[in-house]
């Protein structure tokens, strides 16, 4: 029996469709994303990543979200326009979600996943469910092939180490999560049986529960990995490649990226559109750019103390020094503000 915590009619306030697929019959591969303001630059950048590198794929995007301004609308419908495609912008009352755990990392966007899956139950078979740092360079037809087994609810990639996921499954009391902890920034979710197993309910019902909340510390992610042991596919890492930028301030970094690599996850607080993250690993998402209606947009310049810290070091790191010195003198007059 399915089951909903969201219905549409609740959570959806209006809706966008730039639909420029002309005469296409084929039955689209559905990409969805849950964002704020903060990442709606980064998200139409990832989709045009994905339609650049996948030419002749018939694809389809939602983008769910509390903020969209003229300007978006005009940059996302040329997207959609430029590469023959069909963007849906679902507006979200977030009222239901603001009583929910946050954080200054994790806000209530972050819970717009779970939206996503139940306005999808009884209309499509699988959605991908992709975080807005997350570049392509590679082909997803792997993806579009894939089958699920009848028990499996979605396909994942695992993070981490052994030990890594050892303490996941003390600290969550969740044994099965010594075999694997996955990030959710990259979720095929397998639609019909997450309804059938009323994932979504039982994930808002445990974020509501303080015993379980006093053992979560990244939120919806945790209470995923707690619901789908055993009931999710394992694939391979290509498919969510975690890198920060900041680990290039690292004395020596080892970078994951290789020409096998599909999607490039940006993790951590520098991400690839602020004007201080000038390394080769950014190339995916500025040749995406490029190829997109933001390409004479100016990257993020910092806009708080904690940007500006940041941008100083990585300006040492390339020898920018005098940029390096106005990143700390700029930091510090935010910090006294």
């Amino acid at each position: 029996m399915s089951q909903q915590y969201f219905n549409d009619s609740d959570v959806i306030k209006s809706v966008m469709d730039f639909n420029y697929t002309g005469n296409c019959t084929a039955e689209p591969f559905i990409i969805a994303y849950g964002i704020d303001k903060n990442f709606l630059y980064g998200c139409g950048i990832s989709i045009a990543s994905i339609l650049l590198t996948n030419p002749g794929v018939p694809l389809e995007f939602h983008v769910f979200t509390d903020f969209f301004s003229d300007d978006d609308r005009s940059r996302f419908e040329a997207l959609a326009k430029q590469y023959g495609t069909r963007i849906v912008v679902s507006m979200i009352d977030c009222e239901k979600l603001k009583s929910l755990p946050s954080t200054r990392n994790w806000t209530y966007a972050t819970y717009f996943r779970f939206i996503i899956a139940d306005h999808f139950a009884g209309k499509t078979e699988k959605v991908l469910y992709l975080d807005a740092d997350i570049a392509c360079q590679g082909s997803i037809q792997e993806l579009v092939d894939l089958r699920f087994t009848d028990e499996e609810i979605a396909a994942v990639v695992v993070e981490g180490n052994t030990n890594w996921w050892q303490k996941r499954a003390v600290s969550l009391d969740t044994p099965g999560l010594k075999n694997g902890y996955f990030n959710a920034g990259f979720l095929l979710m397998n639609i019909p049986k997450w309804a059938e197993e009323g994932i979504s309910v039982k994930a808002i019902n445990m974020l509501r529960d303080p015993a379980v909340v006093s053992k979560i510390t990244h939120l919806d992610q945790d209470v995923l990995n707690m619901l789908l042991v055993g009931k999710a596919r394992y694939l391979d890492k290509k498919f969510n490649t975690q890198f920060s930028i900041n680990y290039e301030l690292k004395e020596q970094v080892v970078n994951p990226v290789s020409d096998s690599t599909v999607f490039i996850h940006y993790i951590g607080p520098t991400k690839p559109w602020h004007v201080w993250a000038a390394y080769p690993v950014s190339h995916a998402f500025l040749n995406a750019k490029q190829h997109s209606p933001w390409q004479r947009d100016a990257l993020l310049s910092p806009a708080n103390a904690n940007q500006w810290r940041y941008a100083a070091k990585h300006y040492f790191k390339q020898k920018k020094y005098l940029a390096g010195v106005s990143g700390y003198l700029n930091y510090f007059m935010h910090k006294v503000k």
